[in-house]
């Protein structure tokens, strides 16, 4: 019992703080996941939830991939927040973005393949997951970036990406 005390309040020190938003992200994920599959079984729809856990993955992998990749670059370039902060703040926000806004159109493609030949409340339903999973894209994009400026832009963007992709989806 007393290890379990010690491994929380390490994980809770302000320290670990990054590992454990990631690790919050990560359960709210899978619970996302789960609760999608639930939902849209009786519709049977359920195999959304299956394509966008494989649209997550990549996400995760993306985002990690991006995150290294950049310190990397900020590090050679010697950006970094106490000497260029503009550049590190502007060069995480596009990166966040970035990854918001590809999250949202993978989200409404996936989301709108599933709409055909449905009737208009499950279009509804369908819409609404896509902008739940456009949120818990969010979670996991701003565990990685987690300043007030990423967090502050990146969920509306991410949202309204998902709307505009949404409504000018066209089948093929």
């Amino acid at each position: 019992m007393k290890a379990h005390s010690e491994s929380n309040k390490w994980l809770m020190h302000d320290d670990q703080k990054e590992l454990f938003e990631i690790l919050i992200a990560l359960a709210l994920n899978a619970g996302f996941i789960a609760l999608v599959a639930l939902v849209l079984w009786p519709l049977e729809k359920s195999s959304l939830a299956f394509r966008l856990a494989k649209g997550y993955g990549i996400l995760w992998v993306m985002t990690w991939a991006v995150a290294l990749m950049g310190n990397r670059i900020q590090d050679y370039l010697r950006v970094n927040i106490y000497e260029r902060v503009n550049a590190y703040v502007v060069s995480n926000l596009a990166v966040s973005c970035f990854l918001q806004v590809g999250w949202a159109a993978f989200a409404a493609h996936t989301v709108n393949s599933f709409r055909p030949g449905t009737s208009t409340w499950i279009g509804i339903a369908l819409g609404f997951v896509g902008v739940l999973s456009c949120l818990i894209a969010y979670f996991a994009v701003s565990s990685f970036y987690q300043g007030h400026i990423y967090k502050l832009i990146s969920l509306p963007l991410g949202v309204i990406s998902f709307i505009t992709f949404s409504v000018g989806w066209r089948p093929f």
